[in-house]
């Protein structure tokens, strides 16, 4: 226990000590977290807090694992590193590579896309040495052997619970603290699984975040930054993977899941929202829940202990879980789980209502989409092979049924200056004007001049959008086949009265002009 209290109590030295530096450092860089309409921060802030967190751990993580040190629980503590040195050092360069890719985002900009292939490289990289979810059991209930499904497991739960701690970095000691609380969970699975360096890895990244948390708690002097809740995110998602294979235990996984639960519950929310509105997943935007929190008029530090305190109960619960057997530790893990959801459903992050009745709407449109393509195909067909003017309309008009149009109109000038105008409109169709999108399209034609007008009526029905994409179909229709590809000029002047008839009979065109038809 020495040991350990010297990592804890040295980490969180250096973090006290390295920290006030790293903000010096990054204000002569000025690289600083300047207030945005999506942050809550007056003021620019330093954001490079991470590399005070690894160098921290790491001051004191190399000595004890790695230093030939004359005394004996570092000794101890040395022997149960040998079987899992490579899997160590492999977790340390990994968690370093991805700070450093966190550090050039911070400083010049990385793209959302590089970001995540960077962290999938890493990911797969752990892997490679051996750091996968192997066989996990509940015991005295089942035991599984993930065999293939190892490998994409463990990187998408790697690549997730990084992305989920740097999603939730947006309140003052937001992230770090949740953090913190995962890696004493951590740390307290590993003591009673007997995996001693596994303990002092977590006590080293626990003492890190203390020192760290006295400045960046509200109000903050300094921000993680990219390089630091990256780096959080990947070092606590790769280490519980390998505690959770030394122990053979799902509980090894479900642990530091629950102590990230709003994390992980804000980052499925986030994705299932830009789903739903179709936006990229890239995407930013402020509807997280520490926005939430904060929108309903909680100060950030308010908000900050609220969310600590749901993380500490949900853990709390979830501890239990070490003590039971069979289907009773799936029930304790569901009751851990309250406290995160409820939090969701009470700040409206989590409203199924809404949530259906939005893959309702988006699957009809898809859907829509999807008949509304297959019909232009073949309205493509029809106009292109239109050989005069005549049926160049008459393909026109039966576009404009079967998108659903209320009303077409050509309005051209002849040769000699009158007026000509073709209408049609569909039958038994009485629409107020708040129901419809009025809209003047050019169409091209061989004579210099204006382009001729075609003014289109169509009905909104349930959905702007599909109104909108109805009219530009027709538009594409008309930009590709317009009548500067159909040869000839039209014969008729007048207005065309549509009757109940089939679409194959010839139209009917009244005079307008003074000319006859």
């Amino acid at each position: 226990m020495a040991a350990y209290a010297i990592v804890y109590f040295g980490a969180a030295l250096v973090a006290l000590v390295s920290t006030p530096l790293a903000a010096r450092l990054a204000r002569a860089m000025r690289i600083m977290d300047r207030p945005t309409a999506r942050k809550v921060h007056a003021t620019a802030i330093p954001r490079i807090g991470g590399v005070a967190v690894i160098l921290a751990m790491l001051a004191v993580t190399i000595p004890a694992l790695l230093l030939k040190v004359d005394w004996a629980p570092v000794r101890a503590m040395q022997m149960h590193l040998q079987p899992i040195q490579k899997q160590v050092v492999v977790l340390l360069a990994a968690s370093a590579f991805i700070c450093l890719v966190g550090l050039i985002d911070d400083i010049w900009g990385l793209p959302a896309k590089v970001k995540l292939l960077l962290q999938l490289s890493a990911a797969a990289a752990v892997c490679a040495f051996g750091i996968r979810i192997g066989p996990v059991a509940v015991r005295g209930w089942f035991e599984t052997h993930l065999e293939f499904w190892s490998w994409p497991l463990t990187i998408l739960w790697i690549v997730g619970i990084t992305n989920a701690v740097n999603l939730i970095d947006g309140l003052d000691g937001l992230a770090a603290g949740i953090c913190a609380i995962t890696c004493a969970v951590i740390v307290v699975f590993a003591l009673h699984w007997n995996q001693a360096v596994m303990a002092m890895l977590m006590l080293a990244m626990l003492g890190s975040l203390t020192g760290f948390l006295f400045f960046n708690f509200n109000p903050a002097r300094i921000f993680l930054g990219d390089c630091g809740s990256m780096f959080l995110g990947f070092f606590i998602a790769t280490a519980s993977v390998m505690s959770a294979a030394k122990s053979y235990t799902l509980v090894g996984l479900a642990l530091p899941a629950l102590a990230l639960g709003l994390p992980i519950f804000d980052t499925l929310f986030t994705i299932l929202r830009r789903v739903l509105e179709r936006r990229s997943m890239f995407a930013p935007d402020r509807d997280h829940i520490h926005h939430r929190l904060v929108d309903t008029g909680l100060h950030q530090r308010q908000a900050v202990i609220l969310m600590y305190v749901v993380t500490l109960l949900a853990a709390g619960i979830g501890m239990f879980m070490m003590l039971t057997r069979d289907i009773a530790t799936l029930l304790v893990f569901a009751g851990a789980l309250l406290p995160v959801l409820l939090i969701f459903r009470v700040f409206g992050a989590l409203r199924f209502k809404e949530t259906l009745s939005a893959l309702q709407r988006n699957r009809a449109l898809a859907r829509e989409a999807k008949e509304d393509r297959l019909g232009f195909e073949q309205l493509q067909v029809r106009l292109s092979r239109a050989a005069d003017f005549e049926q160049w309309w008459r393909a026109l008009r039966r576009a404009a049924r079967e998108l659903g149009f209320a009303r077409l109109t050509l309005e051209f000038e002849n040769r000699d200056g009158t007026t000509r105008k073709l209408v049609w409109r569909l039958p038994h169709r009485e629409l107020t004007t708040d129901e419809m999108i009025f809209l003047t399209i050019p169409v091209h034609h061989r004579r210099a001049g204006e382009p001729i007008r075609a003014d289109v009526d169509v009905p909104v029905n349930a959905s702007l959008e599909s109104a909108g994409r109805r009219v530009a179909l027709f538009a594409r229709l008309l930009d590709q086949h317009s009548l500067a590809t159909v040869p000839g000029e039209p014969r008729h002047a007048g207005v065309y009265e549509p009757e109940p008839r089939a679409e194959s009979e010839p139209a009917k065109l009244t005079p307008t002009s003074g000319e006859q038809p």
